[in-house]
């Protein structure tokens, strides 16, 4: 089988499990961001930032990956 043949699958990998995992750690990391916040009311504030900022990187590897995903779905750099 050539390796052609494979791309889509391989993009397909690289975005879903991209997704999937960015999905999750967002999931429990809110998940847990309520929990203290529902033990500690009074670290609902500083908390909060830093939630938002692991919220935006974890989002980042998921659009790097969807990038580079797709760069190899157009322009097919292994021809």
């Amino acid at each position: 089988m050539e390796s052609i043949n494979l791309l889509p699958l391989a993009v397909g990998h690289m975005i879903g499990l991209g997704a999937i995992g960015s999905c999750l750690g967002i999931g429990i990391m809110a998940s847990k961001y309520l929990e203290s916040a529902a033990r500690q009311p009074e670290m609902m504030e500083p908390l909060q930032a830093k939630v938002f900022l692991l919220v935006g990187v974890l989002d980042g590897a998921f659009i790097i990956a969807t990038g580079i995903g797709l760069w190899f779905a157009l322009a097919n750099p292994f021809k």
